[in-house]
């Protein structure tokens, strides 16, 4: 396939990049309000970088400083909104430490004190791990972001990168770049940082190609299965306090750390890189969504699977309610081909990154009660998708790999969504895409049937490899043991993992009904001797009716258990909560759900 992307029909004019408010919201609801206040907070934040609301010293503030605080760390209050809006706390204490050393600091205050420590980074999740709506109380946010960032590129045979917690992923991989090195997948959003990345298990998009082998250096699992080392602040039992400790891949305690959900505190981490390569990503919309997600029986060459077979590097994103899904295929590419675009830079897709006019006015109309545009909605994006990557030329892009993975900004639409990783054959990718587009078409179906539209954004489908330890280039490494790529020894077979990342607009009506019904649908059917299913932990999870995080079973049992089984005795979900609670027994990082879901 060569040349310019077949555009949809439905495509319009460029974004503008000028945004356009939101009216006011009507008379309404509670729901309508909130829907209202998160679309108008979209529009107003669009270009600009996602940051603290607001920032208070402390000698201005009404309620009580944290008794004691230590005098040499700054003390100011601020307020704490995720990703998504759905988790609002104002007026938080906060600090942001200086070194290592003053988080150790800050850890022997809290213990003291009987107060908690929560570590945020660049706020970009949607889960309650960093912190729980209503739980402010005796509670410090610790901000990495303002001093916590330095990055040393240790050059070498095997080479290796060493970040402190606060550093992005973007200032990771420009440090990488100059020396030759870079990673093989990473997020799309490179404002993450390494210590928020780490304790999620976050990982890119990609499995080995046909015929191709991982390279030394670099992974198709998560990030944290490249960890060489990490120091972390712990209790000390004969010392009696919290200190630094500095733990390497083949010790037995590090797979509770290297993705642990926020029931630590990791200061700094060492991650294997390998060589730099150069990438190629071109977008497709010539495909139609049953053409790629057909059934095994049907599928043919422009099947998802086979999309997959020939370069591995594939995220296809369809819109609702349209025809013709957003295609994008890297490929590892040493040389420019001829259609492509050179990039020296990340983002490269500034269309995406802004609420056009069109978009802001069908969005405002939604969330003032006619959700029927919701389908106008969803092929108004993907026109405008189709018509800036024309305008922009980004349908073919050539680059360093730090420039071809970080292709989304924070400042993109405020959505909320629900990621599911599904361990499979290989040979089963084409069978599992088939199943989920015809589950979620239906579903989608059923609810216009009743003249509703709870889900009014996109679907993304990627796969990824799994978590080698070997990848890390330590003898003796361990798993880790929390990370959703962690693989089954019992299934083997279970070679590769496709996600299925479902996405809306916060507070939509009928929106938990809907994840909590898809969520059932995906445990029951990716399950047995076929398939087993984790959530990634980022994002929305355990849903009911009441929301996200809800469901008390899946919390205390389903998603525990699918850490636990297959796994060697000793290295799963219950060995994991033991380690971490030996290491902070005073469960100085934790926070009220952590304290339930982890106990």
């Amino acid at each position: 396939m060569q040349g310019r992307p077949h555009a949809p029909a439905a495509a319009a004019r460029p974004a503008s990049a000028r945004p356009a408010s939101a009216p006011a919201a009507g008379p309404g609801g509670s729901r309508r309000a909130f829907v209202a206040g998160a679309v108008a907070a979209t529009v107003a934040a669009v270009g600009a970088s996602w940051t603290p609301a607001f920032r208070v010293p402390a000698a201005a503030g009404a309620t009580a400083a944290p008794p004691g605080f230590p005098a040499s760390i700054p003390l100011y209050r601020q307020a704490f909104q995720n990703w998504s809006g759905e988790v609002v706390v104002e007026d938080v204490w906060s600090c942001a430490p200086s070194t290592p050393a003053e988080v150790v600091t800050l850890a022997n205050w809290a213990q003291v004190n009987g107060w908690r420590l929560r570590p945020v980074g660049a706020r970009l999740a949607w889960s309650p791990l960093a912190f729980a709506a209503g739980s402010s109380a005796n509670l410090l946010l610790v901000d990495t972001t303002d001093h916590l960032t330095a990055i040393t590129v240790n050059p070498g045979s095997p080479a290796s990168v060493t970040a402190q917690a606060g550093a992005t992923l973007d200032a990771v991989m420009a440090a990488l770049e100059p020396a030759g090195y870079g990673l093989n997948a990473a997020p799309a959003i490179g404002e993450n940082t390494i210590g928020g990345v780490l304790a999620t298990g976050a990982r890119g998009t990609g499995i080995a190609a046909v015929g191709e082998t991982t390279t030394p250096g670099h992974t198709f699992g998560s990030l944290s299965n490249l960890v060489v080392s990490l120091t972390a602040v712990v209790w000390n039992g004969a010392q009696g306090r919290y200190v630094l400790r500095t733990f390497t891949r083949g010790e037995p305690e590090i797979q509770a750390l290297l993705v642990h959900l926020g029931r630590a505190f990791v200061v700094e981490a060492t991650l294997r890189v390998g060589a730099n390569r150069r990438l190629r990503c071109q977008s497709w919309f010539n495909v139609s969504a049953a053409t790629l997600f057909a059934p095994p029986s049907t599928a043919g060459p422009q099947s998802f699977a086979s999309y997959v077979a020939a370069s591995g590097r594939v995220v296809c994103i369809w819109f609702p309610f349209t025809a013709n899904p957003w295609l994008r295929v890297w490929t590892v590419s040493p040389t420019r081909p001829w259609t492509a675009r050179q990039v020296n830079g990340p983002y490269n897709y500034p269309f995406n990154d802004i609420v056009s006019p069109e978009i802001s006015s069908l969005l405002s109309a939604i969330t003032l009660g006619d959700v029927s545009k919701t389908p106008s909605m969803m092929q108004t994006q993907i026109g405008l998708v189709g018509t800036g990557l024309v305008s922009t030329a980004s349908w073919d892009l050539w680059g360093w790999s730090k420039n071809m993975l970080s292709y989304v900004r924070s400042s993109t639409l405020r959505i909320t969504t629900t990621c599911y990783a599904v361990h499979i054959r290989r040979a089963d990718i084409q069978r599992a895409v088939a199943e989920f587009h015809a589950f979620y078409a239906a579903k989608l179906e059923e609810y216009r049937g009743r003249g509703e539209y709870p889900m009014n954004g996109p679907v993304e489908v990627r796969v990824t490899g799994l978590d080698n330890p070997a990848d890390c280039q330590v003898a003796g490494a361990v798993p880790a043991s929390l990370s959703p790529l962690r693989p089954r020894p019992d299934h083997p077979e279970w070679d590769a993992v496709v996600w299925f990342d479902v996405v809306s607009l916060p507070g939509t009506p009928k929106q938990n009904q809907f994840y909590r019904e898809l969520e059932a649908w995906i445990r029951s059917n990716f399950s047995g001797g076929y398939a087993a299913v984790r959530p990634e932990w980022s994002k929305r999870f355990a849903h009911t009716d009441a929301g996200p995080w809800t469901d008390a079973s899946a919390l205390a049992s389903t998603i525990p258990d699918s850490y636990r089984a297959g796994v060697p005795a000793g290295t799963g979900w219950d060995a994991a909560r033991a380690t971490l609670n030996a290491f902070d027994p005073h469960r100085v990082f934790s926070n009220a759900f952590l304290d339930a879901m982890l106990p």
